[in-house]
């Protein structure tokens, strides 16, 4: 099942999220089977970082969960909230 994580960091911490980056980018390259799309949600200027947007199929609600709790981001105190919900994919056609 497909799975969006959405997690929005906490105010004035773009220092945590980088220092965080070089963990990160490896724990996402360890579900890549499993990955659909994953990217940094973006502020009015287009360029500073503000959260995370990733797509996963994984088995289920549970993993979706193991998954966002394991990434360094989480583990570090990123996040001011994590949203997970199931998706349907219509477009484009699998």
């Amino acid at each position: 099942m497909l799975f969006a994580i959405y997690c929005r960091d906490k105010a004035d911490h773009l220092h945590l999220r980088q220092a965080t980056r070089a963990d990160h980018l490896p724990y996402l390259e360890r579900f890549a089977d499993k990955m659909v799309f994953a990217g940094p949600l973006l502020a009015d200027d287009g360029e500073t970082p503000i959260g995370s947007l990733l797509v996963l199929d994984l088995e289920d609600r549970a993993a979706a969960e193991s998954f966002a709790a394991g990434d360094p981001y989480a583990k570090a105190g990123l996040f001011a909230e994590t949203t997970i919900t199931g998706v349907r994919q219509v477009y484009p056609k699998s």
